[in-house]
């Protein structure tokens, strides 16, 4: 087997680096609506839960963008602004949009993270293993977002389209740049 080129493994960290940092933030949005606009203490303790592996991922990423010595995107600050947007306004827009918030995005990022395990080889195999860990973190949070009433009836079709698209222009920003 072919050892996964060092370009490639630079873009799968920058990338993920960005996803997992921007999922913290559509959280840190979320709860910034929770804690002053809308009140729903279930919702708040869903967040804050999910919120915690979200961060996880994130540190990791961050390391490794430290320990390899990769430049994080430049968009990131751009980034974080939109998932702070994106978390605040997908809560005002109630509990079903603020669910479907999640799990649009976890449907994105679990398509995204299979794609990565299935191209890395054993020359990377703890960055492998903790895909792999993170994807099934992922999946659960989007389970999780089902089960507290994420839908995509009516017009939050619209919303999960929305979202998907959006987060799939932030993945093929976030590798190259």
């Amino acid at each position: 087997m072919t050892t996964i080129n060092k370009k490639k493994i630079e873009q799968f960290i920058r990338v993920d680096h960005a996803g997992e940092r921007g999922a913290v933030k559509i959280y840190e949005g979320q709860l910034l609506a929770l804690n002053t606009l809308v009140k729903d203490e279930a919702l708040k303790k869903t967040i804050e839960e999910m919120k915690v592996h979200e961060k996880e991922h994130s540190n990791f990423f961050e390391e490794e963008i430290k320990k390899r010595n990769i430049k994080p995107t430049k968009f990131l600050p751009l980034w974080d602004l939109l998932g702070v947007g994106l978390g605040f306004g997908s809560t005002l827009l109630g509990k079903k949009a603020a669910m479907l918030c999640t799990a649009s995005v976890e449907e994105v990022i679990d398509e995204h993270y299979l794609n990565q395990i299935k191209q890395l080889d054993n020359s990377e195999p703890k960055l492998k293993k903790k895909i792999i860990k993170f994807r099934e973190d992922e999946l659960s949070h989007k389970d999780i977002a089902y089960e507290k009433g994420a839908t995509k009836e009516g017009p939050y079709y619209i919303l999960d389209k929305i979202i998907k698209t959006g987060s799939k222009i932030a993945i093929n920003i976030s590798e190259k740049i």
